[in-house]
């Protein structure tokens, strides 16, 4: 059974860091990619960051870019989020997602097979 796990969610002031991670277990990514989501309360999911398993190649959402750096170790099967100067509107749940076929360039989250449970981001002003 695969599983996502996130870590590292929390309250932080706007201009503060955050450090996501994403842990994966039941099976060994080698292609496709690892993305990570956000839904604010009473918002759809959109789409933050991904990053290609195989290439590392990367692909951003406007809003974060130059902002959040997405990486990934292949060798221990876990994505990480590195989230600087953030700010009140970065405040949602954050959701990392698995996919098996999926290029960096997909963005829906219908794209992606595997999900996390989700963990907390909120930024204060």
């Amino acid at each position: 059974q695969v599983q996502l796990v996130e870590s590292g969610g929390g309250l932080v002031q706007a201009g503060g860091s955050l450090r996501l991670s994403c842990a994966t277990s039941g099976r060994t990514f080698s292609s496709g990619a690892m993305g990570w989501f956000r839904q604010a309360l009473g918002k759809e999911r959109e789409f933050v960051a991904a990053i290609s398993w195989s290439s590392g190649s990367t692909y951003y959402a406007d809003s974060v870019k130059g902002r959040f750096t997405i990486s990934r170790d292949n060798a221990k099967n876990t994505a990480s989020l590195q989230m600087n100067s953030l700010k009140p509107e970065d405040t949602a749940v954050y959701y990392c997602a698995a996919g098996i076929w999926t290029t960096v360039g997909h963005t829906r989250p219908s794209s992606y097979d595997y999900w996390g449970q989700g963990t907390q981001v909120t930024v204060s002003s």
